[in-house]
């Protein structure tokens, strides 16, 4: 019987982890075009009720597995991924296949070339299944756009998954994929893993490169965000994630930003390795109004992190204040704003929601300027923080999973809030470049996940990933959303 004979396992491939699959295949346990093909199988059989994905690539990535296939059977070298079926966000360009940024300016554009990071993947032998929904160009936290039907929550559809990763979240939850990319630009890789119960991380700013999305000027909309996106992975636990950096991390001249590689080996750093590591925590970061169980789980959470490392942890936090309004001025700024408005006369549509208040506003250069400074103030606040902190703890989110038609809750513990006070947490790792995680610590009582943000030192991403790994085994996967593998 020659390797590609072997009998189709009892067990669905999906229910390993990536690492796990990786190696499965490797030792010829599965073939990768059964492996797809279960992928697709299961996106299929749920996923129009969750809306996870805006385009499916069934033929080439059964074409890419029989290729794989063929390859294993000849003993050739094939990267750590090979066979693995990943999700990319539709953010992010695929060479081939349909990339629409969630906007209807874009609904029929086909890219001449695959984004950095979708590159290294199909180089390591990942199988790209298919592109995952969005907000429009990524303005939101959340899964709307015009184009698609809305993603909805996996534990929960009456609930969002959060965003604007939000079809990568629902992805890998509903395990679909175990891998998926993200892109972050004010949280939109932590945001839906923690509202979606999965693990994902913003990596250092420059870690993983970026190009052409929001470096390409050909494409406004899509060139957005320059001086705060991030693309990072969400899976299901923290070691499939450094799988991933291990495949994404190190530079291109494509990027200017990008940093040169300090290993291709990404294995996470034993637990022994933070002993002595200064943690800092805070429920609240000194103004945010935070759902009473989160705040509980959150508590919770920090206590058991530190009786497991043997170490205390101090509740002290960087005054930062509220940056939202800070925040929207630069993003505006990182905006072509001349560029969209010329594409949406052209094509006949009209911009809506956060984009639409963004780019018809007139704004001046005072305000971009303070904004600058601002943003300054509080980089230069948070490195002297951090000098006697190597992580600081807060909730992911400030409130769970919330009905799927909504951009926010308009209350939170019973007081009333802005829209947007539900994701005070997360900006400061864009607007400093920090390493920053999201990792699953338990439900509420009425079963929507609730995830804590590890944000990490300059650049110890590893840092990141092996305190995540630790809270990981203080909070053990016991259950998945969604119908039987």
């Amino acid at each position: 019987m020659s390797d590609l004979e072997l009998p189709f396992a009892a067990d669905s491939p999906l229910a390993l982890d990536a690492g796990a699959l990786a190696a499965a295949l490797r030792e010829r346990r599965w073939r990768c075009v059964d492996v797809t093909a279960a992928a697709l199988a299961r996106i299929q059989r749920i996923d129009a009720g969750l809306n996870a994905f805006c385009t499916v690539a069934g033929d080439a990535a059964m074409a890419q597995a029989e290729t794989l296939d063929a390859q294993f059977a000849a003993r050739h070298p094939l990267g750590p991924l090979a066979g693995v079926p990943v999700a990319v966000k539709d953010l992010i360009c695929t060479r081939g296949l349909r990339t629409t940024f969630g906007s209807r300016l874009y609904a029929d554009h086909v890219p001449q070339e695959d984004d950095v990071v979708v590159e290294r993947l199909r180089a390591a032998g990942a199988v790209v299944i298919g592109k995952t929904n969005t907000s429009e160009f990524g303005y939101g936290a959340i899964g709307h756009n015009a184009l698609f039907a809305t993603t909805r929550n996996p534990w929960n559809p009456a609930l969002t998954p959060g965003g604007s990763s939000a079809g990568s979240a629902a992805a890998v939850a509903s395990r679909m994929v175990p891998l998926a990319l993200g892109s972050d630009g004010g949280g939109s890789v932590r945001i839906p893993a923690a509202l979606s119960g999965v693990f994902g991380i913003k990596p250092s700013w420059g870690r993983v490169p970026v190009y052409p999305g929001c470096r390409d000027e050909r494409y406004p909309g899509a060139s957005s965000w320059e001086s705060l996106e991030h693309i990072g992975p969400i899976t299901r636990h923290a070691a499939d994630a450094a799988l991933m950096l291990s495949v994404l991390a190190g530079p291109t001249p494509r990027d200017r930003h990008s940093l040169p590689a300090e290993s291709s080996h990404w294995a996470l750093l034993p637990a022994d390795a933070l002993h002595g590591r200064r943690i800092a925590f805070s429920a609240d970061m000194g103004h945010a109004v935070v759902d009473p169980e989160v705040r509980a789980a959150f508590e919770t959470a920090v206590q058991r992190l530190g009786t497991a490392l043997g170490a205390s942890a101090e509740r002290e936090h960087p005054e930062i204040g509220d940056t939202q309004s800070m925040f929207e001025t630069l993003v505006a700024l990182d905006t072509d704003r001349t560029g969209l408005k010329s594409l949406a006369q052209r094509k006949g549509e009209r911009l809506e929601g956060w984009l639409a208040q963004l780019v018809e506003r007139e704004w001046s250069g005072d305000e971009f300027s303070a904004a600058l400074m601002e943003r300054k103030r509080i980089v230069n606040m948070s490195w002297r923080f951090m000098e006697r902190f190597d992580f600081l703890l807060t909730p992911t989110t400030a409130a769970p999973a919330f009905p799927v038609d909504r951009f926010g809750p308009d209350q939170i513990g019973g007081q009333a809030v802005p829209l947007t006070a539900w994701i005070a947490f997360s900006a400061l790792a864009n607007l400093t470049g920090l390493p920053a995680a999201s990792v699953p610590i338990g439900f509420t009582a009425d079963g929507r996940p609730i995830g804590l943000q590890i944000m990490g030192r300059h650049l110890d991403d590893r840092g990141v990933l092996a305190l995540a790994a630790v809270v990981e085994t203080l909070f053990p996967r016991e259950r998945w959303p969604g119908p039987p593998l």
